[in-house]
């Protein structure tokens, strides 16, 4: 039996992406199930499936003693290389090109300004959390800031400006929760927001600015809007990493 296990676990270790592949086809899969018979779709499948991400990542780094969750287990380093930086960036700017740019262009100066104000409020409110738990130097203030824009956002600030990895984890945190929340409370409120078309899409997209929370919370609201949020929230991520080790940090700085 023992061998048998051994050997399993050396071709899965070998044909670690295949494996992962297979591991993350099967957690969306259930998800998927979960969210259709327990909350008959209101509770979206991508929700679903961060929390139980979230839940083997921990046991991972229990079982292993490991930094990087369930990867650190040898047959499912595959698991880690899914989620690299790679194939993120690879998923958001393909999303993105499901856009009809005149629809993008309609949005006018209003999908503008949702992007600026959605990445300031973001920091604004991050800032004033951190400062609330006792932070009071720039650098924290600013990278957990970032966290509440999004978990990209704040690792990218806070590694630019020198935050320690204590407070750079803090930030994604704050990212995390979050992108669950505009995952799960997004099509609950739709109706009363306007939610239901590409404009509003865009310029929700662009508040909120977290990628995987929007197109969460937009595909258990309308699938065909997905595009459109995604596309501004990119452009949040892009703007969020642009303006916050800069003209956000030296603002902050100037006031604390």
């Amino acid at each position: 039996m023992n061998n048998i296990i051994d050997v399993l676990e050396s071709v899965l270790a070998k044909y670690a992406l295949v494996t992962g592949f297979v591991v993350i086809g099967v957690t969306i899969w259930v998800s998927y199930v979960l969210s259709d018979r327990l909350t008959k779709g209101r509770l979206h499948g991508s929700a679903i499936a961060i929390f139980i991400g979230l839940v083997l990542a921990y046991c991972g780094g229990i079982a292993t003693g490991g930094s990087k969750g369930i990867s650190d287990i040898k047959a499912l380093a595959g698991v880690g290389i899914m989620g690299g930086a790679m194939l993120r960036d690879l998923a958001i700017v393909a999303t993105a090109f499901g856009v009809r740019m005149d629809e993008f262009r309609k949005t006018g100066l209003s999908g503008i300004l949702s992007l600026f104000a959605g990445v300031i409020i973001s920091f604004i409110v991050g800032a004033t959390i951190a400062y609330a738990f006792g932070y009071r130097d720039a650098v924290s203030i600013t990278t957990i800031g970032g966290g509440a824009a999004t978990f990209m956002v704040g690792p990218v600030t806070g590694s630019a400006i020198g935050a320690s990895s204590e407070v750079i984890a803090l930030s994604v945190a704050t990212g995390l929760v979050k992108s669950i929340l505009v995952m799960t409370l997004t099509p609950f409120l739709a109706k009363y927001i306007g939610l239901d078309n590409p404009r509003s899409a865009l310029i929700f997209g662009g508040l909120m600015g977290t990628n995987s929370g929007v197109a969460g919370g937009l595909a258990a609201t309308d699938p065909k809007l997905v595009p459109y949020g995604a596309m501004t929230a990119t452009f949040y991520t892009g703007l969020g990493c642009l303006l916050g080790p800069s003209v956000i940090f030296i603002a902050i700085r100037a006031l604390f």
